[in-house]
């Protein structure tokens, strides 16, 4: 066994995983494209003052999770969200200048040091959206509504919707003031954590993971309890819109979402099976980040899904297996003797300049255990090469699934034959029972 290992919190997707994972971002891919979201990729690290400024500094992801590089006067951080890089790239390329309204997706890798778990990695993937330009409640439904459509068009069943307001900045500072005087009389008897957020940011309190502190936090008010009308308002639209889409939701007023971005709308999408760490989904609306970013006041809303807990959930249903194993190599060249690889070599090429996927033996078997290789690879057609084949300019052609052979010229033409061999094959595994 090798000495080295992956680092904690981190694993290596293998050719057999690959296809699961794959199908995971193309159907979200898929899904989101037919809504007009646009793709945009980021970098991997920004500075850091981009994640302290946009997340908050009394936060559990700046204080104890952030992966940080310090180099001289430089420091950069590898992304633990991608929210902070998307409006970062919206200014400084002037989106919004050119289409005030954008409808942007993401994928990729996001980094957090923090203890991993069955649903928690340090290295993990993410796919989300942000929609930058509309304060309309119709979006706010229609970002729950794509979320919970990605989740659906997996195949996962078993997710509730939960949602929530914590309104505007006056609605904030009713909250603050409330929650403040519900803690004043029994701080003391909360956690190091929660004494130390309660005197720098007290809505951190409520994020508590301690199972004293939560039980304590069910008594808290609630962000709707001081809504003012304008925030009811928006937030019984939201509901509303979600209602004519038949999209199921139900109201949790404990969801504030744990960065200080968040505004009016915030939500979760949950899977109780999955256990402590359920939560799929998450997202909200985000009106002042791009302005505290140096923007203009623009609305926003967005949400992330978690990669690797949708995994989990779909090997629990029963919606992995279909998508785990390597992808079969359709075309195999096989050869009856060491002089023949050299022939065998170059016709695998030119085939592959056709647009087929061929592979060869590489290791010096027999042609039995040539064509025992193909047909683990999942070969549909085997070329087999001889003395006899080169010298009339032909190739035995041997069709794995009918076990039959025929011999076809070695010309321009075989690229064109060896096709049609494949697709008889996939029309007749279509009309299989």
């Amino acid at each position: 066994m090798s000495q080295y290992r992956a680092p904690r919190g981190t694993e290596d997707l293998l050719p057999e995983q690959i296809p699961l994972f794959d199908h995971v971002l193309e159907t979200c891919r898929g899904i989101l494209e037919s809504y007009a979201y646009l793709e945009i990729r980021p970098p991997l690290f920004e500075e850091t003052r981009l994640f302290v400024r946009s997340l908050g500094e009394v936060t559990d992801v700046v204080e104890k999770e952030m992966f940080t590089c310090e180099r001289g006067d430089t420091s950069v951080t590898f992304r633990p969200e991608a929210t902070a890089s998307v409006v970062r790239a919206y200014l400084e390329n002037h989106l919004g200048k050119t289409r005030p309204f954008r409808k942007l997706y993401y994928i990729g890798p996001m980094f957090r040091f923090e203890r991993p778990q069955a649903a928690r990695q340090r290295q993990f993937h993410q796919v989300g959206i942000e929609a930058i330009g509309s304060h309309d409640p119709r979006l706010d439904a229609e970002v729950i509504h794509v979320a919970a459509l990605l989740l659906e068009s997996l195949g996962i069943q078993g997710f509730t919707v939960h949602m929530n307001s914590i309104g505007d900045a006056e609605d904030r500072e009713r909250f603050k003031q409330a929650l403040t005087e519900f803690l004043a009389p029994q701080i003391g008897q909360y956690c190091e954590d929660c004494q130390r957020r309660y005197e720098r940011n007290v809505f951190r309190v409520l994020d508590c993971k301690q199972k004293e502190c939560k039980k304590r936090n069910e008594d808290a008010p609630a962000f709707l309890d001081v809504l003012g009308e304008e925030s009811s308002a928006h937030f019984e639209q939201v509901q509303q819109a979600l209602d004519t889409l038949n999209r199921e939701h139900e109201i949790d007023k404990r969801i504030i979402r744990g960065l200080d971005y968040y505004t009016h709308t915030v939500f979760e999408i949950r899977l109780p099976s999955l256990g402590a760490r359920d939560t799929l989904v998450g997202g909200g609306r985000y009106d002042r980040l791009v302005e505290e970013m140096g923007g203009p006041p623009t609305p926003a809303v967005g949400f992330s899904l978690g990669v690797t807990g949708v995994l989990l959930a779909m090997g629990k249903q029963g919606l992995a297996e279909q998508h785990l194993g390597e992808p079969p190599c359709p075309v195999f060249v096989a050869c009856l003797g060491d002089e023949d690889r050299g022939s065998a070599f170059v016709l695998a090429e030119g085939l592959r300049r056709a647009g087929l996927t061929v592979d060869l033996d590489f290791e010096g078997r027999s042609i039995k255990a040539q064509l025992r290789q193909a047909a683990k690879r999942g070969a549909r057609v085997v070329l087999i090469l001889g003395e006899d084949e080169r010298n009339r300019h032909v190739v035995q052609v041997k069709d794995m699934e009918r076990s039959e052979q025929i011999e076809l010229p070695n010309d321009g033409d075989l690229p064109t034959e060896i096709r049609r061999i494949l697709e008889r094959g996939q029309k007749e595994a279509d009309l299989a029972p």
